[in-house]
């Protein structure tokens, strides 16, 4: 059964950490739209001055964020000792679950641009206080295919084919590909019935569903309605998006800042945690 579109957004523009200009795709006004996905924000700027200010360090808990780098460099360190840097093509999977107090610093690239996303997932109750990880990806462990049609597709999880990509074992069975289909090409996709899907356009236009004739471009997200495949037909030019999957949780959310939790009273002791200086429970 073919997805139908349920709904369609514009990114807007928000400050966060230290003084980050970037644009908001999703965040806690859709919950629990787009469960078990809690916030998506695009990052990308080739003005130093929208990004140096960075993340400086700050605490999650009870959920997994996923970022993802097209281009420049992002630094990032974490309480435990843990630190390194992220470049272009690179993703940073890190399961934040029971508390890990980081910070990101983006650098930009030597032109100044600073192109990437960062996705947040949430957890469920039973996983919330696993122990902190990271899955630092590479853009060489990154496999990309390219179809019959020459659409390309990186895939940084989930399955095309034969080809897997590099991140396992995730609750939500998420997918999460970067997805370019040439100039007035149909792209049909295949999707798991009952998972939460959308698409956030990151360049050219096109049109999703085989009825739907709208364009859609740069900084619009699309979400589908259940079915089992999806199509997407680029326009004049190559039409680049993410296409973004998962298993809703079905779970009561509880969110104030980074720390995302089932109940209020859970919540509360985070912070209380966190303000006492016993947030972290558990070594990476």
């Amino acid at each position: 059964m073919q997805r139908k579109i349920a709904h369609v957004s514009q990114s807007k523009p928000v400050m966060e950490g230290a003084g980050v200009r970037l644009k908001r795709a999703f965040g806690s006004n859709e919950v629990p739209r787009f469960d078990p996905f809690l916030l998506l924000d695009d990052f990308r700027s080739d003005n130093p001055k929208d990004y140096l200010k960075g993340f400086p360090w700050h605490p999650h808990r009870g959920i997994e964020t996923i970022t993802y780098v097209l281009s420049g460099d992002v630094e990032h360190g974490d309480s435990l000792g843990n630190k390194g840097t992220i470049g272009s093509g690179d993703v940073q999977w890190m399961t934040a679950g029971s508390g890990i107090i980081h910070q990101e610093m983006p650098k930009g690239d030597q032109n100044g641009r600073m192109h990437g996303f960062q996705l947040w997932a949430n957890l469920p109750a039973a996983q919330k206080m696993v122990a902190p990880c990271y899955r630092d990806v590479t853009a060489a462990q990154i496999p990309e295919v390219s179809l019959d049609d020459d659409t390309r597709i990186k895939i940084i999880c989930g399955q095309i084919g034969d080809t897997t990509g590099p991140v396992h074992d995730i609750v939500i069975e998420p997918q999460y590909l970067d997805v370019t289909v040439p100039a007035q090409t149909t792209y049909r996709h295949k999707t798991v019935k009952g998972h939460t899907v959308f698409a956030h356009v990151i360049g050219g236009q096109g049109c999703f569903s085989d009825n739907e004739e709208t364009l859609f471009g740069d900084g619009q997200l699309v979400l589908f309605g259940d079915g089992d495949t999806l199509t997407a037909t680029a326009g004049d030019a190559s039409f680049k998006f993410l296409l973004i999957s998962g298993k809703p949780l079905k779970e009561p959310v509880a969110w104030s800042g980074p720390i995302v939790m089932n109940t209020q009273k859970e919540l509360k002791l985070a912070f209380d945690q966190y303000n006492k200086g016993t947030f972290i429970q558990s070594a990476t």
